[in-house]
């Protein structure tokens, strides 16, 4: 069974495109992953997330083994071209070309069928996929109504601490003042008896 991924407008040459994907033709996934870690040329980031979509696909609505399949075929073919303009001297404008590449993607089983699931179980994952990620989705949310009871409870602890940090403030002041007006008291009535 053949299953394909496309990539549209990337925003790279053909003729630079090319050079990534005939190394990875005909090869194994794991192998052709590898390559494409390896590979310095800014298209094999590119090429590698297009395969893994690929493979996704296969694994997912196929039933496919990801171990059975190789890169049947690749293309890469020229799409839209962005035409811009540079100034040059004399008044003149030379034309610049950029590029864009679209790529297709073919896998295929190397063994016809090997380890290829059935529709019910497919369908069966499917379902324990569904149920775990509701499960996951509510045991987040008690996580978070813990997390903001916890909150609600600190928040009550920091203002109370609060009024008891402006009780003491507002005493200590107090104290102050008094102080303040007993000494300016004396300081004054002690001028005048000298």
């Amino acid at each position: 069974m053949k299953v394909t991924a496309q990539l549209n407008n990337l925003r790279i040459s053909p003729r630079k495109t090319r050079l990534v994907a005939d190394l990875i033709r005909n090869c194994e996934i794991d192998e052709a992953l590898a390559q494409l870690r390896e590979t310095l040329k800014s298209s094999g980031s590119r090429l590698e997330k297009l395969l893994n979509s690929a493979v996704s696909n296969a694994e997912n609505n196929f039933g496919l083994d990801k171990d059975n399949l190789y890169i049947c075929d690749i293309q890469v073919g020229e799409g839209p071209t962005l035409k811009r303009w540079m100034p040059r001297a004399h008044g003149r404008a030379t034309p610049i070309l950029k590029r864009t590449s679209k790529i297709k993607l073919v896998l295929e089983e190397r063994i016809e069928g090997k380890n290829r699931k059935s529709k019910e179980q497919m369908e069966k994952e499917r379902k324990q996929r569904e149920k775990d990620n509701e499960k996951m989705e509510k045991d987040m949310t008690e996580g978070s109504k813990k997390i903001e009871s916890q909150l609600e409870t600190e928040d009550e602890k920091s203002e109370r601490i609060a009024a008891e940090n402006k009780k003491e403030h507002r005493k200590i002041e107090s104290e102050r003042k008094q102080s303040r007006e007993s000494g300016w008291a004396k300081k004054i009535f002690r001028r005048k008896s000298v």
